[in-house]
């Protein structure tokens, strides 16, 4: 979504990274002024999927730019607002989608009925807005929030990386042999 606002180009915007420019933004921006359909309502399953949100927002500000007869690339005026929604929407989406997860592992006693912590890492624990909402659920639901801090909540790929010397030293689900395995770019 911010790179299809154009957000490197936005002043106050330049230098972040899309996730980040998207939470400055939106601090100042009207999330009312736009509302988008969560993604996934009708699967009653734990999934996330933002695929759906980000065609409707994609819509959206393909809608905007021709209301305010600008060409894409160019800055929109209310690209707070669009920011602010977006941030938004993916907030509530998490949340629904934890809560109903919080809510099996507690049916089915996967997790102790008391001390059950949720943890949250990554890039999307970097965001204040997403954190202070799963906060707000942990919170009614008697569940503590871990989350590391902001500086270390970075690309999903040193987990992913760190998860595989893990495995590679506990011998589980490592293929010694690359034959026979393709690989397709997308």
């Amino acid at each position: 979504v911010a790179r299809r606002l154009s957000l490197r180009k936005h002043p106050e915007c330049h230098s972040m990274a899309g996730g980040k420019a998207i939470e400055h933004l939106a601090q100042t921006g009207n999330q009312e002024l736009l509302t988008f359909r969560l993604p996934m309502q009708h699967y009653r399953n734990c999934d996330f999927s933002f695929s759906g949100l980000q065609n409707l927002v994609y819509n959206a500000i393909v809608q905007k730019e021709k209301e305010e007869g600008i060409q894409e690339g160019e800055i929109l005026s209310c690209v707070k607002d669009v920011a602010a929604a977006v941030q938004h929407a993916v907030a509530v989406h998490i949340i629904q989608r934890t809560y109903r997860a919080m809510l099996f592992c507690i049916k089915n006693s996967i997790l102790p009925s008391k001390n059950a912590t949720l943890v949250v890492s990554g890039g999307v624990a970097s965001n204040q807005y997403i954190r202070k909402a799963l906060q707000n659920l942990a919170d009614a639901n008697d569940f503590a929030l871990l989350c590391p801090p902001p500086r270390l909540c970075t690309d999903n790929g040193v987990m992913i990386a760190w998860n595989g010397i893990e495995r590679l030293r506990a011998g589980l689900g490592v293929l010694h042999s690359a034959a026979g395995i393709r690989y397709e770019p997308r």
